[in-house]
């Protein structure tokens, strides 16, 4: 299957195994979590100011992600696989900015550990697309991200 169809599927995966996560209003947005990385306070959310666009994911992912509830997390995770996809060489640091967020040590509640087989069935399926593709610009981050947590065995994953 050429990569444009597997990337389709894998989107289409994901946004099915996220959905109750994708179409609820997470508690804290990437805008968010992007404040307090700069000390600020986080603001509401606004579906005007949040929504999804390529802008709104290249403006706050790298530096929001990482303050994200699990809820709220998983809430971006179909958005910002599909993505990846469309931007496989991750002008915008937004695709490296996901990957630093799927890598072990969980957080506390865990995020990681929150998902369900079918998610992470996917996250797994995103991690094998970015790694092993030539147009990937994350090659090698996303087979260390795999090799940390996602594939049987894994460096820092107890199961």
């Amino acid at each position: 299957m050429p990569s444009e169809k597997i990337r389709a599927e894998i989107s289409r995966r994901a946004y099915a195994a996220f959905q109750a996560d994708a179409l609820s209003v997470p508690p804290m947005t990437l805008r968010g979590g992007y404040a307090e990385d700069s000390y600020d306070i986080a603001p509401p959310p606004d579906p005007v100011i949040d929504a999804l666009t390529d802008a709104y994911l290249e403006a706050y992912t790298f530096w929001g992600l990482a303050y994200l509830d699990p809820a709220s997390w998983r809430h971006y995770l179909p958005s910002l696989i599909a993505y990846a996809f469309r931007h496989m060489d991750d002008p915008h640091m937004v695709v490296e900015g996901l990957l630093h967020n799927l890598r072990p040590p969980d957080r506390e509640p865990p995020r990681l550990a929150s998902l369900t087989a079918a998610q992470e069935a996917v996250i797994v399926a995103f991690l094998e697309e970015v790694a092993f593709s030539e147009d990937s610009a994350n090659q090698g981050f996303a087979i260390q991200v795999l090799e940390e947590w996602w594939i049987p065995d894994a460096l820092y994953r107890k199961r």
